[in-house]
């Protein structure tokens, strides 16, 4: 099965996402659509970054659009140093089978520098992409 891959590159950083539907774990039947996405964060700077904080945009085709805000990533705040990356996978619920994410990171250079890493718009389908 194909699953697409979204990347953006902002201030010499790469983010990499690749969505899936997990189709186990969602009840179309009470509007519960769950998506897993594995990201990876690649530095191409000459600086180590910091991961302070996340902003995601939701937006769901059943109307419901959200923003969440938070420290770090899953509970931590890595440092990624100059060719180096970090990975990561979370989720999120849909009350329909498609929708859309997107966002930044909030990041700080070794030189106390703070920049927004976007994150690119990806799309969030139950239906599998041939």
């Amino acid at each position: 099965m194909y699953q697409p891959t979204f990347v953006e590159v902002s201030h010499d950083v790469s983010v990499e996402v690749k969505p899936i539907y997990l189709e186990d774990e969602s009840s179309p039947v009470v509007n519960k659509h769950v998506f897993a996405y594995f990201i990876t964060i690649r530095n191409m700077g000459e600086q180590s970054v910091k991961l302070l904080k996340r902003h995601w945009e939701i937006k769901d085709s059943a109307g419901e659009d959200y923003e969440v805000d938070g420290e770090g990533v899953i509970g931590m705040q890595p440092t990624i140093a100059p060719n180096d990356e970090h990975e990561y996978n979370s989720f999120c619920v849909l009350k329909s089978y498609r929708g859309s994410m997107q966002g930044y990171y909030t990041m700080e250079r070794e030189d106390g520098k703070l920049i927004n890493v976007r994150i690119p718009k990806f799309l969030l389908s139950s239906h599998v992409l041939n």
